[in-house]
């Protein structure tokens, strides 16, 4: 690595320019996209092996952000893949609800319109989020109110995992790693020309209209991609018993995407281009004006003259949505453009190079009565390297190197954080050895970060060395134990950093930190898998140790105001989850799923917003052409909460679903599925929202949809 390293020099500039008179550096990219046409070679079309049938109950597929392209049930650490039928009955208007459910998993859940994973009580910075394997750059770390830019209707597959594979994506990624993988840019040319899919569905609860089409040609070595998706929803119903009423006022959620793609295919690989445009329209619940005007005496919260705030159904008057006039909108734009290509056989003792880049124009808008109250901005390029090299000494690996640039900006009456440049620069080496029965896996990564900052003078400098080791044994055959341990660096963000105002989204007022620390968090995993027979299990235990845990305090409360402030203490994760299925026959297999985490800062103080204990009970069954499935998820009374927060109620939802699928005369695979959420019209909040109480789940949802495959 020490060779490899000194080739790669990556060391901050001694001084640090204004934001605005930085170029972004485009010549890397620009030599290694004209590296890759000249290696690609023959013209002829790169045909991609299909995928052998599953069989076993769990499934195996390849995991994509792995790195070595390891396989679901080979994996040190435990990983969660929905692709095919499970993710199309799973996909949601979002990313977080989408995911949530999953063992492990839970989701920010703000309204309909914005909601991110949180994975083992962890979320924001310390959850990446990936585009096949390239970051997502949006504002969603900065706030739970700010949407996710990813489209599960678009999505071909969702990868969540953590470990010695998450490390080579950032050692801030102490919760996880979230890839999303999609088709814009092609990697292989289509058997017979041309290939695509077409999908509609339509919900009760919000009165959703969805729709989004894919498609893929070519010919010779050129193929070229085209998507688009649409959903309107209004404002959804909830649970029967809300003091609120039937709806949550401002939960309506519009949204559109398209995406073009370009590749150049040849006998030893591809590489491509892709344009993509999102927009979406989505309300804030809960938003209260009361709290305009607060300010800060010293330490304290002073909010003079301000009146109660309003209780949730007093009188309001109602537009198209179905949101109530004065809940402030988002008006949401972002244009990203990719660059992604593969090469077999770069270089002598190289098997693979990958390379991801972007560059990302990220903008919204929070409107009021129409007008722009607060505008966020954020504008980023990044570029990942990466070389699989061929065994020496029986160990193989990826080397790697990665960069970014974000420029952040928030102008308006809510900018209670000021304009960041923030860079980054990581080398990182991923290896694994086989022996026998067993797979040891060890990774290494080194980030440089530095935060320039829009007052004069303000400028912080973050390094972090990340390491991880894992291993699996499989002792008998169908059974695996695995195990593994990480030592994990986080850098603080510039929102921890920067942050100081009012913010009446979550009801806070912010105050960031200059002085933060990096967190070094010591993570163990164990993990017990049996993945063939009629019993299938996979069960995880896990402890984390946080040193320099980063976390918003809340210091004092005025009328459901928070006056919250960000700190360093050391804190602990404990948790269990797994899976254990049963198959009742030839058609039919019962499960029962759950997790647990417990959270707590060293002293004895617990953290907010901890996910509750969650337990659940599944049936499926198949019979000819037909799939289905019934659920029943029991989540349990949160009591263990921090200061100022208060407990959550128990809950047990009902869940059902049901697919037929079919082939035209002419071969094409057509699906019909029908899905049932909370069923039972259960009044159910998540502990995990800032908003639980302005914002319940969404009551009984029925939804139709349709998907052809061509």
């Amino acid at each position: 690595m020490s060779s490899f390293s000194s080739s790669l020099p990556l060391v901050a500039p001694a001084s640090v320019c204004r934001p605005a008179q930085q170029p972004l550096r485009r010549q890397p990219l620009a030599y290694a996209v004209a590296w890759f046409l000249a290696s690609l070679g023959s013209n002829a079309p790169a045909q991609t092996p299909s995928a052998a049938a599953p069989v076993v109950a769990l499934p195996d597929v390849t995991v994509s952000a792995s790195g070595l392209q390891h396989s679901s049930n080979d994996m040190a650490t435990p990983v969660t893949v929905l692709e095919g039928d499970e993710l199309l009955q799973r996909r949601q208007a979002n990313l977080g609800e989408t995911l949530n459910g999953e063992p492990g998993i839970h989701s920010s859940h703000f309204g309909a319109g914005a909601s991110r994973p949180i994975i083992r009580g962890m979320d924001g910075p310390r959850v990446r989020l990936l585009s096949d394997g390239a970051p997502i750059h949006d504002a969603s770390t900065i706030s739970p109110d700010h949407a996710v830019v990813a489209e599960p209707l678009l999505a071909t597959q969702i990868e969540v995992l953590r470990g010695p594979a998450a490390l080579t994506h950032g050692g801030g990624a102490i919760g996880g790693v979230v890839n999303v993988l999609d088709g814009k840019v092609p990697t292989a040319i289509p058997a017979k020309g041309y290939e695509g899919s077409a999908e509609l569905r339509a919900s009760s609860a919000n009165a959703e209209r969805a729709g989004a089409f894919s498609l893929t040609g070519g010919a010779g070595a050129v193929a070229i991609h085209v998507e688009g998706s649409k959903s309107q929803a209004n404002d959804y119903r909830v649970g029967q018993g809300w003091a609120g009423g039937r709806k949550v006022a401002g939960s309506f959620n519009d949204n559109d995407s398209a995406s073009l793609g370009v590749s150049w295919v040849g006998k030893r690989g591809y590489l491509g281009l892709a344009y993509s445009r999102q927009n979406a329209d989505y309300g804030l619940p809960g938003h209260s004006h009361s709290y305009d005007g607060c300010h800060l005496h010293g330490m304290s919260l002073h909010c003079g003259g301000h009146g109660p705030e309003l209780e949730h159904g007093d009188e309001h008057h109602e537009d198209e949505h179905g949101a109530a006039h004065g809940v402030p909108v988002v008006d949401l734009r972002s244009e990203r453009l990719d660059v992604r290509g593969e090469l077999r056989n770069p270089l002598p003792g190289f098997s693979n190079l990958r390379l991801r880049a972007g560059k990302t124009d990220y903008q919204h808008h929070e409107k009021e009565a129409g007008a722009i109250s607060t505008t966020f901005s954020n504008r980023a390029h990044d570029m990942r390297l990466e070389m699989q090299h061929l065994p020496v000494a029986g160990w193989r690996g990826v080397l790697g190197v990665q960069t970014s640039q974000r420029r952040f900006a928030a102008e308006g009456e809510e900018a209670y954080i000021q304009p960041t440049d923030t860079r980054q620069r990581s080398l990182f080496v991923l290896e694994e050895y086989r022996w026998q029965n067993w797979r040891f896996e060890a990774a290494l990564r080194h980030e440089h970060q530095t935060i320039l900052a829009a007052q004069p003078g303000t400028a912080t400098s973050h390094d972090g060395t990340s390491a991880a080791l894992g291993a699996v044994w499989r002792f008998q055959p169908g059974y695996q134990l695995q195990a593994s341990w990480s030592h994990a660096k986080r850098l603080p963000t510039a929102e921890e950093l920067y942050a100081r105002g009012l913010h009446l989204a979550t009801s806070t007022y912010e105050l960031g930190n200059a002085q933060l620390h990096s967190e070094t968090a010591q993570n163990i995993d164990l993990g017990l898998r049996k993945t063939a027979g009629d019993t299938t299990f996979d069960i995880s235990l896990f402890h984390n140790r946080v040193k320099n845990y980063i976390y918003g305090r809340t210091l004092e409360e005025l009328d459901g105001l928070q006056l919250l402030q960000y700190q360093q203490q050391d804190a602990r994760f404990t948790g269990l989850e797994g899976r254990v299925q049963q198959r009742l026959g030839r058609d039919f297999s019962i499960s029962l799923f759950g997790d647990v985490v417990r959270a707590r800062l060293d002293g004895g103080g617990k953290l907010p917003r901890i996910p509750a204990d969650r337990v659940g009970l599944r049936l499926d069954g198949q019979w000819q052409a037909w799939q289905g499935y019934t659920e029943w998820v029991q989540v349990a009374r949160q009591t263990r909460i921090a200061a100022f927060e208060s407990e959550t109620p128990s809950y047990g939802l009902l869940n059902l679903g049901l697919s037929y699928q079919t082939r035209s005369s002419s071969g094409q695979a057509w699906k019909i599925y029908l899905r049932a959420r909370n069923l039972n019209d259960r009044l159910a909040y998540a502990h995990s929202s800032f908003i639980k109480n302005a914002a319940p789940l969404m009551g009984r949802n029925i939804t139709l949809g349709v998907r052809l495959d061509f």
